[in-house]
């Protein structure tokens, strides 16, 4: 047989055949904004997965942080009384609002647009997320630091940052974040992913993790904590001493120390010395720019020690202004710098320690000789 004629710039109905430009244009709203994080979990099996890990109850409110288009945010609200889904894109915001819009669950379902960081959150039981990963750190720290934290919460992360969730003392990947999650929460593996289950598959590999906030919380001010171990952890291969030691960290501590003493009526010499050489090292700006042996990043998502996010606000102060060889010291500044060396090497015996190889207990302990000092960090 003859084969048949086509005429030229008909449109083929081939299921190979490239879209017309205008097809393309049609659907390129839905073109994933990977600068977002935006890789869409495809496998309904991993999505069922997730959710039937969270052991939700018909009573519970659930948190979901990026919905995408829904794929998991259908599966929760079968099981759940009500989820509030905080999405960015406005795009995937409309998409999720209208794919359960006119079913019973339309009314269950809440989508806030905008930044879930920033956001201030309603009462929820249980968060479920595949997070994206430019949020990752951010988001465990804010759901740790909830006054009321969720039940649990099952989210999957990039695999090297799920495992420092779990990481031990001395091990590569031990940093804050270890230490904070392991005192506020049980953390448990759920799964591992594989890259090809999203849409656009994402460069690297990803774990899910359960998180159970420790109920009772440990009765310790979570700011106070976590502005030790800020200090501690800004270069995790230091010596504690030299974390301490710097001029930064001296004037936050010495600005605590004298607000405590006006709250508690403790006297305090405030007579001034003369103009000397401050001999505390401020090596600051040389430390925020050499990278220990153990820095790096994962397949382009930095170490998370590292982010500007995670760096004390003072920090980038001093290092912003440089070092200041000659300043006027005063009596309280001596009596500051004298606490914190009996704090580190009399007491707790640690100055000598890096952070890396201290555990939960040892920070601990440290935490309460400097409050015994009337040294606070928050």
């Amino acid at each position: 047989m003859p084969k048949e004629k086509r005429k030229r710039g008909a449109a083929s109905s081939s299921p190979y055949a490239k879209p017309t430009a205008k097809s393309s244009a049609a659907h390129s709203i839905f073109k994933m904004n990977t600068d977002l994080g935006q890789h869409i979990l495809k496998n309904p099996g991993v999505a069922s997965a997730i959710v039937e890990k969270a052991s939700l109850k018909q009573s519970d409110h659930v948190l979901e942080v990026g919905p995408g288009t829904g794929n998991l945010t259908v599966l929760i609200l079968r099981k759940a009384k009500s989820v509030t889904a905080v999405e960015m894109d406005p795009r995937m915001a409309a998409e999720v609002t209208k794919r359960v819009q006119g079913t019973p669950e339309g009314n269950r379902l809440k989508v806030l647009l905008g930044d879930v960081i920033k956001t201030e959150l309603p009462h929820f039981d249980v968060c479920i997320s595949n997070t994206p990963y430019q949020i990752s750190s951010p988001l465990v720290f804010k759901l740790l630091s909830l006054k009321n934290p969720p039940r649990c919460a099952v989210l999957m992360f990039q695999r090297e940052f799920a495992m420092r969730l779990f990481a031990k003392p001395g091990e590569k990947l031990y940093s804050r974040l270890s230490v904070n999650v392991q005192m506020w929460a049980k953390v448990s593996h759920v799964m591992k992913v594989g890259r090809a289950n999203f849409n656009p598959p994402p460069q690297v590999e990803s774990n899910v993790v359960r998180i159970e906030p420790k109920n009772p919380r440990p009765q310790i001010s979570y700011d106070e904590w976590d502005g030790l171990l800020r200090i501690a952890f800004v270069r995790k291969n230091k010596t504690l001493r030299a974390s301490f030691s710097t001029s930064a960290v001296v004037e936050l501590l010495e600005s605590n120390y004298r607000l405590w003493c006006a709250q508690n009526d403790v006297p305090i010499d405030d007579t001034a010395d003369t103009l000397s050489e401050d001999p505390t090292t401020d090596t600051m700006e040389v430390e925020m720019n050499d990278k220990d042996d153990d820095e790096e990043e994962f397949n382009g998502f930095s170490d998370p020690d590292m982010d500007d996010d995670e760096v004390p606000d003072f920090f980038k102060t001093a290092q912003k202004k440089g070092g200041n060889p000659k300043k006027r010291r005063g009596k309280v500044t001596d009596l500051v710098r004298e606490k914190i060396r009996k704090v580190l090497e009399d007491v707790a015996q640690v100055a000598d320690k890096r952070a890396r190889l201290c555990d939960e207990g040892g920070y601990l302990k440290l935490l309460y000789a400097f409050n015994q000092e009337g040294i606070h960090f928050a």
